[in-house]
């Protein structure tokens, strides 16, 4: 005696969302069969005449009959599969880590996906390197930064931050500085064509000198302005005259603040230069932080967009490409939106962490 088919009653809302299952060109020819199990159940056939008319077997016609009943529409779907095991899990990073905190075999420099490979033994190289680029870990990207060791840092870095933040009334706060030994490069450059007739501008690897320049430069932190001096040398005796010609740039009664850094030129045989120039103050930078002084974020604009890509047969040249930019910057000037990124590592806790 056969056993009895378990019986099918369906909503109004079942039956619409099977019949759309059905009729859909989007849904997938699994769901499809199911649901016209399923309806042909709650319409009364038996299992022998379900899987005759879809031509399959009997027992699966039952399974999907069954499993509906249990759990309505969510029965006919696939149950959860655990899928492969996964070979490679955290204790996998944890080993290529521990190795990267150690010394690369004799004869190499630094750690390789393919070295890391060959120390582990089980773990491929292309799965080494999936590993790294999870943990975002470049092998061959290196990033530098220096810490300052000034013991007076956090007092230095204050005082010039104020000025910068907060200066004084009726003052000016000026930032200094030299860009020495820029060279004058005279490069073969110009159009390049290629084999395929694309002609692209360029310019040739090799380059000749001509002599180098030295540039002293002090920018105004409320304007923007910059005023520059050229200078064959970089001596005590040039950064006292570029601070002669600043100096008269501003009535007597005017406060003048210039931001330095530790150069051996700009203290301390200044003492007797400063007593005859009383309005004048000088804020020194602390060891390993010119950062703190906007005068370098100005000479790196003017590398970019005067000194990178030019040509230069002589030093004159030179002095005359950055007049130039300076002219054009001093018409347009604006004063910097100065801020600091801290790029150091995580691990990395200077000294001064606490500032």
């Amino acid at each position: 005696m056969s056993r009895q088919a378990t019986p099918i009653r369906l909503t109004d809302q079942q039956k619409q969302t099977l019949e759309h299952w059905g009729r859909s060109p989007r849904a997938e020819h699994r769901y499809v069969v199911r649901a016209s199990i399923v309806i042909a159940a709650a319409d009364g056939q038996s299992n022998v005449q379900i899987a005759d008319s879809l031509g399959m077997s009997t027992s699966t016609v039952c399974k999907w009959r069954v499993r509906f009943a249990a759990a309505g529409s969510g029965g006919l779907r696939d149950a959860p599969r655990p899928g492969r095991p996964r070979l490679y899990d955290e204790t996998t990073d944890q080993r290529i880590l521990q190795l990267l905190d150690e010394p690369p075999p004799a004869g190499h420099s630094q750690w390789t996906g393919t070295l890391l490979a060959q120390v582990l033994g089980d773990v491929p190289a292309d799965q080494v390197r999936r590993i790294l680029r999870r943990l975002k870990i470049d092998l061959h990207q290196t990033k530098s930064w220096c810490a300052s060791d000034d013991p007076e840092f956090a007092s230095k870095a204050a005082d010039i931050v104020g000025l910068y933040l907060n200066p004084p009334q009726n003052a000016v706060v000026v930032c200094m500085d030299e860009k020495p030994h820029i060279q004058a490069l005279q490069r073969a450059q110009g159009w390049l064509r290629l084999p395929n007739g694309k002609a692209i501008t360029g310019r040739s690897h090799e380059y000749k000198r001509h002599g180098t320049t030295n540039l002293f430069c002090a920018l105004e932190v409320a304007t923007g302005l910059v005023k520059t001096g050229h200078y064959k040398r970089r001596r005590r005796r040039e950064f006292l005259d570029f601070m002669n010609e600043l100096v008269a740039e501003y009535s007597d009664d005017t406060e003048l603040h210039v931001v330095l850094d530790n150069l051996s030129t700009h203290k301390p045989k200044n003492d007797r230069w400063l007593a005859r120039h009383l309005n004048v103050h000088f804020h020194y930078t602390p060891t390993h932080a010119s950062w703190l002084n906007q005068v370098e974020i100005w000479f790196s604009k003017l590398s970019r967009a005067a000194l990178k890509s030019a040509s230069f047969t002589s030093p004159a040249q030179v002095r005359d490409a950055i007049d130039q930019f300076v002219k054009v910057h001093n018409e347009n000037c604006q004063p910097l939106e100065w801020t600091k990124r801290d790029v150091r590592p995580k691990h990395h806790k200077p000294k001064y962490a606490n500032l």
